[in-house]
């Protein structure tokens, strides 16, 4: 079986989180692990993404405190396929580049990252600031993969779903998890 580890922060666009955890749910053989901030658990609800902080952990398969740096997910000996950051807010992505795990997210992030697992984040800003960027630089030389949730329209969306679906499923592709949803260029095409 593989584990995902699944973090929402408070940066705008809980609904990716939300989402990667509806898919992952969609597909046989995937543990899925939520760490939720308190502003993500805010986010989330503000922004319509779920009614109540039950809602979103009833989509894992396990649910750890933000608070908890000795869980499982903490220890390089714990299993994972990876770590998706979904929205990854710029604190998030400040404490992931800087080494600075003072919560379960970013130290999760940090386990995975320093066993060589892949770190996806999906960060949630703009405009961007050269400290944002530096950031960026900076998680990704630590391993990290910096995936901003920026829509494709070859796919000619219809709905905002739409866009979050072939969003998360692009950035479930890159641990290798596939979910039937993703419209893919030219796929199926002859020519």
């Amino acid at each position: 079986m593989k584990r995902l580890i699944v973090a929402i922060t408070g940066a705008s666009g809980a609904c990716y989180g939300v989402r990667a955890l509806e898919m992952l749910r969609e597909i046989d053989g995937i543990e899925s692990h939520l760490v939720l901030s308190v502003a993500g658990l805010r986010t989330a609800i503000e922004e319509g993404a779920v009614k109540s902080g039950e809602e979103i952990r009833a989509l894992a398969d396990v649910v750890h405190s933000h608070k908890d740096i000795g869980a499982s997910i903490a220890s390089g000996s714990f299993r994972a396929h990876g770590m998706l950051v979904a929205p990854c807010s710029v604190k998030t992505l400040s404490s992931i580049a800087n080494c600075y795990s003072d919560d379960l997210i970013s130290r999760s992030a940090d386990v995975c990252l320093k066993e060589r697992r892949r770190v996806v984040l999906m960060v949630r800003e703009t405009p961007l600031h050269a400290g944002h960027i530096a950031l960026m630089d900076q998680a990704t030389r630590n391993g990290a993969i910096i995936m901003p949730p920026v829509p494709g329209f070859y796919t000619q969306p219809q709905t905002i779903a739409d866009l979050v679906n072939q969003t998360v499923g692009r950035a479930l592709d890159l641990f290798d998890i596939e979910h039937p949803s993703v419209r893919r260029w030219k796929e199926g095409e002859t020519g």
